[in-house]
């Protein structure tokens, strides 16, 4: 479902920027090809066109963003909790002294016997 969100968000970024740069506040762009007075859609349904255009691809982008961040992939957490934060409770202290587990009688180390002091 985040795929096709994102899908959508992207094709309706490029629509809009496509709508944007048509437009022409000064009377120019895609309505200066209908100068004649016998064309179907004249300059001024031209305009109203795409204002209207422009503000439904925006109310477009704003609900895919809204519903995108909805359905972000949580990766089966539970309550969202990050990676990084998990990664930094079960971090080892490296300052920490080990702990090793305590050995049996059976399983003791032999006794090492001391070298004879030859030094005398």
């Amino acid at each position: 479902m985040y795929t096709l969100i994102t899908v959508l968000l992207f094709i309706t970024c490029v629509l809009l920027i496509l709508i944007v740069l048509v437009q022409n506040s000064k009377g120019g762009g895609l309505a200066s090809n209908f100068q004649s007075s016998n064309q179907i859609m004249g300059v001024r349904k031209t305009t109203d066109f795409l204002e209207k255009a422009t503000w439904v691809l925006a109310g477009a982008l704003l609900l895919f963003s809204i519903m995108g961040s909805a359905f972000i992939p949580r990766d089966g957490k539970v309550g969202g909790q990050s990676a990084i934060k998990d990664q930094i409770e079960n971090a080892v202290d490296p300052n920490q002294v080990p702990s090793f587990p305590a050995s049996d009688a059976k399983t003791a180390a032999p006794a090492t016997t001391a070298a004879p002091d030859s030094t005398k």
